[in-house]
């Protein structure tokens, strides 16, 4: 049955542990810099309070079983450099979503966000039996958007008006996705690149 679960997941750089409320504290550390949230509003970490209900959320969608919430720790230093999270999850047909992904600035462009995302896609496909994991970005975040690619997924399309943001303004989401047939050449990239 394709039922994702809390589960620690890890490479020999990185551990992907289920968020508890001790990471509280070191997720606001982690989460504390404006320019992560540019495109991805509201900002988790304008302030304690905000982390704080971000984190009762986030605890009530894993209780109702529509996300699986990752802190993501570097396994040298021990520190939590970011999160990530199974989300979208549609049950009958072996979906879900990649999101709700940030990594601390001194981990971006490093090893943490490759190996984090090797971990969940290989769980998903390999473990959970996943047909198709999915990512969203906003249209204009081409930064994440060359990441993501760069992930070997492919680009479908875009959602237009598919969120209303905090401010009013009407968010555009670009789609990717990995299919599971395309998975073991996904995986060959993910390897030679880890």
């Amino acid at each position: 049955m394709f039922n994702p679960q809390p589960v620690t997941l890890t490479t020999d750089k990185i551990s992907l542990r289920p968020l508890n409320k001790d990471h509280l504290d070191a997720f606001y550390q982690a989460g504390a810099f404006p320019e992560l949230w540019t495109w991805s509003l509201p900002n988790q970490c304008t302030s304690k309070a905000q982390c704080e209900a971000w984190f009762t959320y986030s605890q009530a969608m894993v209780e109702k079983g529509d996300h699986v919430v990752f802190s993501i720790f570097d396994n040298q230093s021990g520190e939590l450099v970011g999160s990530t999270r199974y989300c979208a999850i549609t049950r009958e047909d072996r979906n879900l979503e990649i999101g709700f992904t940030f990594i601390t600035p001194q981990y971006q462009r490093t090893y943490a966000n490759t190996h984090a995302k090797y971990c969940l896609l290989q769980h998903a496909f390999e473990q959970l039996g996943a047909i198709r994991v999915q990512f969203k970005t906003h249209e204009q975040n081409v930064t994440s958007r060359n990441a993501i690619s760069r992930l070997g997924a492919s680009f479908e399309g875009v959602l237009r008006h598919q969120r209303i943001l905090p401010d009013g303004s009407f968010r555009n989401s670009a789609i990717f996705s990995i299919i599971d047939s395309e998975w073991p050449q996904v995986k060959a990239q993910f390897q030679a690149k880890m």
